[in-house]
């Protein structure tokens, strides 16, 4: 009796450890990413981060791990949105969706934080990107499309993601031509999405 009780203890300490280390893991991620899109919203900040301020692939995937918690921090909010956005494409059309929102970030006319750029417009009822105001649960439903959305989300955040979209701060589905899309430059189609950016810099 008094093996099984010692046996009991030491597997609960073993799984207190574990969801311990996941919960440091997960804070030191959000930190990092706090200070990473301060930078990245910082004009003509072109800095790399130093190794110890760039967000590790263990440290990214223990933030949200079950794509249910609040949209409250930049991990969470990049990753549910290009999960929402693109998860069904490929690797280049995620990543165009990430490079959208790193390129509104901190730019006129756009906040300066990642989860009030993706926000934006739902006060008014015009959302700028259109899952956050679709009336639908913003849970992620599909483990594995969530994880590599993450991990596009931390190499964003980290800026070691190439810029697919030439700049590019909006987009549209293929199958729809929006009014607005001729107030702007097309700089590229990638997968099922057309990128445009300002004629002139101007956030509209």
């Amino acid at each position: 009796m008094r093996r099984i009780w010692i046996a009991t203890c030491i597997v609960t300490m073993l799984l207190m450890g574990r969801v311990f280390a996941a919960e440091q893991k997960a804070e030191n991620a959000e930190n990092k990413a706090e200070v990473l899109e301060q930078n990245a919203g910082s004009e003509g900040n072109k800095t790399p981060p130093a190794p110890s301020e760039i967000i590790t692939k263990p440290e990214a995937q223990a933030v949200d791990p079950a794509g249910e918690e609040p949209l409250d921090d930049a991990i969470t909010c990049l990753a549910r949105s290009i999960y929402w956005e693109a998860r069904s494409e490929g690797t280049a059309g995620i990543e165009a969706i990430a490079n959208v929102v790193m390129n509104r970030l901190g730019h006129e006319g756009f906040p300066d934080k990642v989860c009030d750029v993706v926000k934006q417009g739902s006060e008014q009822g015009a959302c700028q990107f259109s899952w956050w105001c679709d009336g639908n649960s913003d849970e992620a439903e599909e483990d594995e499309a969530y994880a590599a959305a993450k991990e596009i989300a931390r190499k964003a955040l980290n800026g070691q993601l190439p810029d697919r979209t030439n700049g590019a701060m909006y987009f549209h589905h293929k199958k729809v031509r929006p009014a607005w899309s001729d107030e702007y430059i097309k700089t590229v189609q990638v997968g099922d999405h057309i990128f445009y950016k300002p004629r002139h810099g101007e956030a509209q």
